[in-house]
């Protein structure tokens, strides 16, 4: 599913029409990501969790010369499942 199609999906069980599903999609995907730049965590319950975690800088290498390069140190965002969501994957 992309992104028209969760619009589309949001618009036929809400009734909204199909500009305002896409606000709301939108705006949700906002609110995760600013939380998110903020350092914290979102929890939807019996969805899951969106959090960020801390990635360590490494040395790896650059696979056309073999010569070792530094990897930065960054954030990554994580999601965890939900235990509903999985029980609801897995039947």
């Amino acid at each position: 599913m992309n992104k028209n199609e969760l619009i589309e999906a949001v618009s036929s069980s809400t009734g909204l029409a199909k500009t305002d599903s896409g606000k709301a999609v939108d705006a949700v995907v906002a609110s995760i990501t600013k939380a998110l730049k903020t350092g914290g965590d979102v929890r939807l319950v019996g969805f899951g969790t969106f959090s960020v975690a801390d990635r360590k800088a490494t040395t790896g290498r650059n696979p056309r010369t073999g010569e070792a390069i530094q990897i930065k140190a960054s954030k990554q965002p994580k999601f965890k499942a939900g235990k509903v969501l999985k029980d609801a994957v897995n039947y």
